[in-house]
């Protein structure tokens, strides 16, 4: 649209007749396009009612049977008739045609209601724990949060300080409970199906904040954050949005063909005189390096874990004897690698043989071989634990854990 606007300005300059004539037309037409995050606002949500008793003309789904982890039918049904007697319905698939007809047992279906249906949420109690007198309570509302949201506008409009939300992040997996059927990673509309659910949530959301002084925090990662930030300054253009990064895993997450992440992005939508305050820390979070955590080590296990690369078979120089002497506990020698079937090590006298074995008795393997170990045995990143009752435990310190000490981080 810029270009256009230049290209009317030149032709202004040579021609001011035909130049304004364009540049009304050109007002009116770009009156009517929406401009900025456009995506199609579409109804595919589905919410089950499993409170609510079966009736004619209701839209069912099938459940899966009792004690089965698989997803029951996904299609949805009306219901035509009822056998009160036999609690039997008659159902007809909903776009399946007349054909596509069967019974069902009422206790086998559960009433659904999709987003274009209307819904009067209300609020049943469970139960509650009563406190001392004047202490502050809390309320759990256990439901769909769009309907959960939308009853509280009954009471709580406007009333809001902090909204939390922590959405599903569309990764495509499949534990997504937002019926995530038609949300995959090869679905073309899966960025406009997610802006669509948020959008419906945040307009909620919007009610119940307070216009003066409140605070809308959402977390998310890199696969819709650029979606998400132009939905929040949309939605609430009143309001002065601030996007924040959180390490959430200092080792990182490995990912294939990919970087590792360590973090996710924490977006801060401000109403009206809210802002962050400091918060003075005690020393007791705060290190000589000013570090605003206290660092630790991990000791990992010599013998790897895991289902792939972890047997002998993997690999064979992995598989060797440390004679650990009882009187530390510590490291006496280190074996070689033991021949191919041969299991047992030789014995010397006052150590017992440790060998990489599993957890179901079969023959693992070390995660260093002789050499490696020895060396980082000398650097002291080998630690031995337990005794002659319990048995010896073989940890060590990996290169990063280790680094933490040669640079000062932990304290010896």
């Amino acid at each position: 649209m810029s270009r256009l606007t230049d290209l009317i300005a030149d032709l202004k300059a040579k021609d001011p007749k035909l130049g304004a004539d364009l540049d009304k037309e050109f007002k009116v037409l770009s009156s009517r396009l929406p401009f900025g995050l456009n995506f199609e606002r579409h109804s595919p949500e589905a919410v089950e009612l499993p409170l609510r008793p079966i009736r004619k003309g209701d839209k069912v789904r099938i459940l899966a049977p009792r004690g089965s982890v698989e997803k029951g039918d996904q299609r949805l049904w009306q219901v035509k008739a009822i056998q009160k007697k036999k609690k039997i319905a008659g159902l007809e698939s909903i776009g399946g045609g007349s054909s596509d007809k069967q019974t069902a047992s009422l206790d086998d279906l559960v009433v659904v209601a999709e987003f274009r249906d209307t819904i009067f949420p209300g609020l049943v109690s469970t139960g509650k724990e009563e406190r001392a007198n004047g202490k502050p309570f809390h309320t759990v509302i256990n439901g769909e949060n769009y309907h959960a949201l939308k009853a509280l506008t009954f009471s709580h409009r406007g009333m809001v300080d902090v909204i939390y939300i922590d959405p599903p992040y569309n990764s495509g997996a499949k534990d997504w409970k937002y019926n995530n059927n038609y949300v995959e990673k090869e679905d073309l509309y899966r960025h406009s199906k997610w802006l669509a659910m948020m959008e419906r949530r945040l307009l909620v959301a919007k009610e119940l904040l307070k216009p003066e002084e409140s605070v809308l925090i959402v977390t998310i990662d890199e696969k819709e954050y650029l979606r998400l930030g132009l939905l929040l300054e949309q939605t609430f253009p009143e309001a002065r949005i601030q996007m924040t990064s959180s390490q959430i895993n200092p080792a990182a997450v490995a990912r294939a063909g990919a970087f590792g992440r360590s973090d996710e992005y924490i977006y801060f939508v401000k109403f009206g005189t809210s802002s962050p305050k400091r918060i003075e820390l005690n020393r007791e979070w705060v290190s000589a390096k000013g570090r605003t955590h206290n660092v630790v080590v991990r000791w990992d296990l010599l013998r790897r874990s895991g289902k792939k690369g972890s047997s002998r078979k993997d690999s064979p120089g992995c598989f060797y004897p440390i004679y650990i002497d009882p009187t530390g506990p510590r490291v006496a020698k280190i074996g070689e690698a033991l021949p191919p079937n041969v299991s047992e090590p030789e014995g010397i006298d006052g150590a017992v043989a440790v060998l990489p074995i599993r957890k179901d008795d079969s023959e693992g393997r070390w995660q260093w071989t002789p050499a490696t170990l020895a060396s980082r045995l000398k650097e002291g990143r080998v630690r031995i634990s337990g005794s002659l009752d319990k048995g010896f435990t073989v940890s060590i310190l990996k290169p990063g854990e280790y680094k933490k000490i040669l640079d000062g981080e932990v304290d010896v």
